[in-house]
């Protein structure tokens, strides 16, 4: 997981991360979080990396770019890589001040 917190480009200004404390639909999220947090933040310390938990939500992940470009994915029923896998792809699918 580590590679992802190296791979964060600098137009992202805040990731945010919805996910329920209990569900197992929020399993590998909250796998990610336990895992990944410590190195996203150690590697990026002015990102702003949120995290809201909420009972009976559905995971998701949302992505904010320079100038407000917001981008959102669904992370239900994802392993912890998987959920690596989909912040990756939510991060470099940007295109800065253009919404996706």
């Amino acid at each position: 997981m580590s590679n992802f917190a190296k791979q964060v480009p600098k137009a992202v200004k805040e990731i945010r991360l919805h996910f329920c404390q209990t569900s197992g639909h929020s399993a590998g999220v909250r796998q990610f979080v336990q895992s990944s947090y410590p190195s996203i933040k150690s590697s990026n310390p002015d990102l702003k990396f949120l995290i809201r938990e909420a009972s009976e939500i559905s995971p998701r992940a949302f992505v904010r770019f320079e100038r407000g470009a917001e981008s959102q994915t669904q992370l239900a029923d994802l392993s912890e890589s998987q959920v690596a896998t989909e912040l990756s792809r939510l991060v470099n699918s940007q295109t800065v001040g253009k919404p996706q």
